[in-house]
């Protein structure tokens, strides 16, 4: 560990991080470590950083904007990957380069990549270089199909939805596929880095030795869309997209109200009843079709009609004070700006407020926080950010690897960094 973690400190506080990623789901693995109270060093090509500082809508002094105008315009997307992390260029081509990566490894606990299957080795960033370095070392390789899978396509967000089967989990029977709105594939896959490389951390502790941990981007997603039994169910004629209901759950799904969309959950026999009693509909309770869950979903078909009918006669709000009031689990359907004004997860920190190093932001423009909490123990992003590209290199050649000024400016002038 980088350095002693106090009893009251962030839970990873002490654990190093060499940060190689670009795009999403690698800075977004690592800015959970960040989150968590790891010491990240974001590593960015010299000449062009990560790619998300091209990303628009932009954060600068004329507000937000679809194009960047100044120099200082920051990308929304790179104000909320880069939270807490210290910037360093290093331009992994160099020839001089391998030897600063070593060093980083030697003084870290972690390193994340997510290049394309091969290019780390090729580049001499890769397990075995770091191995032979620091044998402690925990290495996360973040890919598309698994380290040393170079086959398929390349692994964007909306090739792994659709080769992961996502895409036909949702929607109805004979509609087209459905794109989930957020990039799943992008978010899911770092969760299991980040679970891989604390399991490693903790394997850690009683061997000595470091681990390669390898997760791939299509085997996260597919893993957890096996979570439902599909193949099961199409052998038991059990349709496998039915749309915004479910009919082998009825009642449950999503109902179209007069001014908008609910939820509602009345699977059970007493939320069926109770569901029954809000409508106004107590003989419902009595009618055989509707007396069981096997009868319900027999009679699916029926029922979400009646329940449906109800619900466009009424607002969306008349709908869920009803449900509520009966005990039957029910929500509006929101949008994305209202479910993040939710008090419930801005006081909690789940969902936080961006900020821009020079400039006042609007406080509606939010972003994701760190959705654990911990007795005692504080979880947030340390005031720092990258804002230019090797923000940090005299504080982390200089500080942590103890690089001399005259070291670091030869490493700038012939390009390393």
């Amino acid at each position: 560990m980088s350095e002693q973690a106090t009893p009251s400190a962030a839970p990873l506080q002490g654990v190093r991080v060499v940060d190689l990623t670009r795009a999403l789901a690698g800075p977004y693995a690592t800015l959970l470590l960040s989150g968590l109270g790891a010491e990240v060093i974001k590593v960015e090509d010299p000449q062009h950083g990560d790619l998300a500082r091209h990303n628009s809508p932009y954060v600068g002094r004329d507000g937000v904007v679809a194009e960047k105008r100044h120099e200082d315009d920051v990308s929304v997307s790179h104000l909320s990957r880069a939270r807490g992390k210290y910037g360093v260029s290093l331009n992994l081509k160099s020839p001089e380069a391998r030897a600063v990566f070593k060093d980083l490894v030697r003084v870290s606990d972690v390193v994340v990549e997510n290049f394309s299957a091969g290019t780390a080795d090729r580049l001499g960033v890769g397990y075995e270089s770091a191995r032979r370095v620091n044998p402690r070392i925990v290495y996360c390789s973040l890919s598309g199909f698994g380290a040393g899978v170079s086959e398929g396509s390349k692994a964007m967000d909306v090739i792994i939805q659709a080769l992961s089967g996502a895409m036909l989990t949702s929607g109805e029977e004979g509609s087209p596929p459905v794109r989930l709105g957020i990039p799943v594939a992008d978010l899911v896959a770092p969760v299991f880095a980040v679970i891989g490389i604390l399991a490693a951390l903790h394997r850690r502790g009683a061997t000595g030795k470091g681990a390669h941990v390898d997760v791939s981007m299509l085997g996260a997603l597919t893993s957890i869309v096996a979570m439902e039994n599909w193949h099961a169910m199409s052998l038991a004629g059990v349709p496998a997209r039915t749309g915004l209901t479910v009919p082998r759950l009825t009642p449950f799904g999503v109902y179209r109200c007069a001014d908008g969309y609910v939820a509602l959950v009345a699977v059970l026999d007493s939320l069926t009843a109770a569901l029954f009693r809000a409508m106004g509909r107590e003989d419902l309770a009595g009618d055989p079709r509707y007396a069981t869950r096997d009868a319900r979903v027999a009679n699916s078909k029926s029922l979400d009609a009646i329940v449906g009918e109800w619900c466009r006669s009424r607002t969306t709000a008349e709908v869920v004070e009803a449900l509520s009031a009966h005990g039957i689990p029910a929500a509006p359907v929101r949008s994305p700006e209202e479910a993040m004004n939710d008090p419930r997860v801005l006081e909690r920190g789940e969902v936080q407020s961006i900020r821009h190093p020079k400039y006042e932001v609007d406080p509606q423009l939010r972003t994701a926080g760190i959705p654990i909490l911990f007795s005692g123990t504080p979880c947030r992003f340390e005031e720092r950010l990258p804002l230019t590209i090797g923000e940090h290199n005299e504080e982390v050649y200089g500080r942590i690897l103890g690089y001399s000024a005259e070291r670091i400016a030869e490493l700038k002038s012939n390009g390393t960094i």
